[in-house]
């Protein structure tokens, strides 16, 4: 009994420890992003795949992108910051614009497409430093230049504009959002 007691004690000990240790600022924006992934993966995941190519179309919704399109879109976006944070080309073709690649279809395409841009997007966020995230880099889109932590904080926010909008389209196929249940 008293040699569990000690083992107990000492695995809490080393548990309060680890919980003290700061976290890099790489460790802070990855965390960050592990939130807003984890809403909007689940999300696309729970949508049905008949209904991946829902789009609204009464009144303000005319022109607006399908399910399907909300989810190539972020994970382009999310490619595309993340090249720009780690100063590199994306690792792989998005198409035109910020649309993702025309030969992504079907929801298990699609999904991973999301999931490979968050893997990637991770990477670029793992790489931030005290030093480098205040360092001026080129926008991946027109020609600004912004801060890397700027664009990394894009990287977890922009999910979240799109998020909103697949909410109401699942809640109009009757599904409500697995962060909602």
């Amino acid at each position: 009994m008293t040699k569990t007691i000690a083992v107990f004690i000492a695995a809490a000990a080393v548990l309060c420890a680890a919980d003290t240790k700061p976290m890099t600022v790489g460790q802070i924006y990855d965390s960050q992003l592990k939130g807003a992934e984890g809403e909007f993966v689940s999300l696309a995941e729970a949508l049905p795949a008949s209904k991946y190519d829902f789009k609204p179309s009464q009144g303000e919704f005319a022109k607006v992108r399908s399910f399907a399109d909300q989810i190539k879109h972020v994970a382009a976006v999310n490619y595309m910051i993340g090249a720009a944070v780690l100063g590199e080309k994306p690792p792989r073709d998005l198409g035109k614009g910020e649309n993702g690649p025309d030969d992504v279809k079907g929801k298990d395409a699609v999904v991973k497409f999301l999931k490979d841009s968050f893997a990637y997007l991770h990477k670029a966020m793992g790489s931030m430093t005290d030093k480098n995230q205040v360092d001026l880099i080129a926008a991946p889109w027109g020609s600004e230049k912004m801060s890397r932590g700027s664009l990394a904080i894009i990287g977890v926010s922009h999910p979240f504009d799109h998020y909103g909008q697949m909410v109401v389209y699942a809640r109009m196929n009757g599904v409500v959002p697995p962060a909602s249940r």
